[in-house]
């Protein structure tokens, strides 16, 4: 039964109904407030942290495989491409929620943000976009494996350090922020002990 069911909850129906859930609870908790800035900016909040959560699930699901190999984690190695195109869909709601603060309240958010942060942020989205749009496997094929590699590696580590930026800079004002970079160091050091290993040479016994 368990089997079946992972077996159902994969490839583009996992990305579907992932991304379908995520514009039902933004319009549910915008509506909480009327649709109205507060309700704008609890959206903003929530879909920073369900894309921190996707990234988080596509970042770890490789070296998560290797290190411990299950059912959850060989799903979750057989998924990463679905879970990290939810990520995007994930932050596309995100910068929605944004351009819509902006236009309801240009004061308040020229307040909020920085030309350090539209810098900071234009590339993580570019990024995110050339990920996605590479996701597929026509375009992957189209830029050849060495590029998609290079892509979605550099994509992944700018992204990873925009997240603890992110939510790091919130931590002197709202301690309770540093529960999110636990995520985030957790699946950093996934990675760097599976290089590790990776480049550790194996010996071979003798007599």
């Amino acid at each position: 039964m368990l089997a079946r069911r992972q077996n159902w909850f994969e490839s583009w129906r996992l990305f579907a109904v992932l991304s379908l859930a995520l514009i039902v609870l933004s319009l549910w908790i915008a509506g909480m407030r009327q649709f109205e800035v507060d309700g704008v900016r609890m959206v903003i909040r929530f879909t920073a942290r369900t894309s921190l959560l996707f990234f988080c699930l596509a970042f770890s699901a490789a070296a998560l495989a290797r290190l411990w190999p299950n059912a959850w984690t060989r799903w979750q190695r057989r998924n990463r491409r679905y879970l990290g195109v939810t990520f995007a869909a994930s932050h596309g709601i995100h910068a929605v929620a944004i351009v819509c603060f902006a236009a309801m309240a240009p004061t308040d958010f020229m307040s909020a943000t920085s030309a350090v942060s539209f810098i900071f942020g234009g590339v993580g989205y570019a990024f995110i976009v050339a990920m996605a749009a590479t996701s597929f496997d026509r375009t992957a094929g189209a830029i050849g494996p060495r590029a998609w590699r290079i892509l979605h590696l550099s994509g992944g580590y700018y992204l990873w350090f925009q997240f603890m930026v992110s939510f790091g800079k919130r931590v002197p004002d709202m301690p309770l922020y540093a529960l999110f970079l636990v995520p985030l160091l957790a699946v950093m050091a996934l990675r760097l002990i599976v290089m590790a290993s990776a480049r550790t040479p194996r010996t071979v016994p003798t007599g």
